[in-house]
């Protein structure tokens, strides 16, 4: 199978893992070879609830023996995206009443970036440093990474930088600017959490303006932060949320929410402003609903603040220099991006999956299933202590 997998599946590096599923369960994934592997990536924090997790299955199921996708987003009324978005509006700080499904995190960036456009008359975007928000031509454009855009150019103009945390760079928003997007949490700079309460004051630099403020919480939403979205820890709401990866409970889908009034500005002059054939798949809303409800009526939020206690007082070693991030949203600070490299292949002989972080290579990435259990993540320190002893 690897040969044709390298052969006829395109591929995005010259040396994937290129591990042979079998089949996954929980939180361990199974290998051709009968291997079992402790997850501590689910899918990079797209498996929220683990791998199979019966009550997503069952809704999977029973969503596929009434009907499959009927009508392009918009048109029909189908219940499982209509409580999907019904059930976001409950959980979400007003004024963000209105999602707006889609198949990925990256298209919903899109929509997201074309609503502050359409809702200010502005032109200007201002997206930070080190900032992913997704691969596509505009979520590129916001991606604050050049060597990995540089090949693609010309992307959208009127781009500009911040650096996060970085309060002094807070007058580059202007009344120019149509929208300023930031992760709540930077993800692939290395899990940098805002600090000072500079997300405050961003939001105070949006109000005095008149740009939207679009937060990206396709990962640090749906609990993993200990909230069910990570601007919750912040004491902010912003105009624009963007979310995706753990909503889905392991099925591909995104979505963006704003006010009812921002969010018919797509409907109409031009109409169509925003669409997508598949977005609010039945099948995929149903799975996210199952989702929402786990993470909303158990025990999960709370549990992983104490997970992360738990990882902070395991993960302690001369070669880790420092721990970042929160919730079960972490990345172990290594010495240099060789000490990363052989972490990750000893842990994966060992049994155990960590993987990288896009542009901090110091970074090895912690992020399981938010039901992992206690017993689990002792097991998969023990090796991770056990691999830097070694190296």
């Amino acid at each position: 199978m690897k040969e044709d997998f390298l052969k006829y599946q395109a591929q995005t590096t010259p040396h994937p893992l290129a591990m042979e599923i079998s089949h996954a369960k929980g939180c361990h994934i199974y290998d051709t070879n009968k291997k079992e592997f402790l997850d501590f990536v689910a899918g990079v924090s797209a498996c929220s609830l683990g791998h199979g997790h019966p009550k997503v299955v069952k809704a999977i199921k029973d969503q596929l023996d009434k009907y499959l996708h009927v009508m392009v987003y918009g048109e029909y009324i189908q219940e499982p995206a209509v409580e999907l978005a019904k059930s976001l509006a409950q959980y979400l700080p007003a004024p963000l009443e209105k999602t707006y499904l889609t198949n990925s995190g990256t298209e919903a960036i899109e929509g997201a970036l074309k609503l502050a456009k359409k809702a200010t008359g502005r032109t200007e975007l201002v997206a930070a440093h080190y900032a992913y928000h997704g691969n596509t031509q505009g979520a590129m454009s916001v991606m604050g990474y050049e060597e990995r855009k540089r090949a693609f150019r010309p992307l959208i103009p009127d781009t500009r930088f911040i650096t996060f945390n970085n309060e002094e760079d807070l007058k580059q928003i202007t009344e120019k600017t149509a929208g300023v997007i930031l992760e709540t949490i930077q993800g692939g700079a290395g899990f940098i959490l805002p600090e000072n309460d500079y997300l405050k004051k961003v939001r105070q630099r949006c109000d005095e303006v008149g740009a939207l403020l679009i937060l990206d919480e396709i990962q640090p939403g749906f609990g993993r932060t200990g909230t069910l979205f990570g601007f919750e820890n912040y004491d902010i709401v912003p105009d624009i949320v963007v979310m995706g990866k753990g909503m889905g409970g392991g099925m591909p889908v995104g979505a963006f929410s704003a006010s009812n009034a921002h969010m018919r500005l797509l409907e109409d002059r031009p109409k169509l402003g925003h669409i997508t054939t598949f977005g609010g798949h039945p099948v995929i809303a149903a799975a996210c609903l199952a989702t929402l409800k786990e993470i909303t009526e158990s025990d999960l939020m709370a549990e992983t603040l104490e997970k992360e206690r738990l990882f902070r007082e395991l993960l302690v070693h001369p070669k880790i220099c420092e721990i970042r991030g929160k919730g079960l949203m972490l990345a172990i600070i290594l010495e240099d991006a060789a000490t990363v490299n052989k972490v990750i292949f000893k842990c994966l002989d060992k049994g155990l999956i960590l993987f990288w972080l896009l542009f901090e290579p110091r970074a090895v990435r912690i992020t399981p299933p938010l039901t992992i259990p206690l017993e689990y993540i002792k097991q998969g320190c023990h090796i991770i202590l056990e691999v830097l002893d070694e190296i």
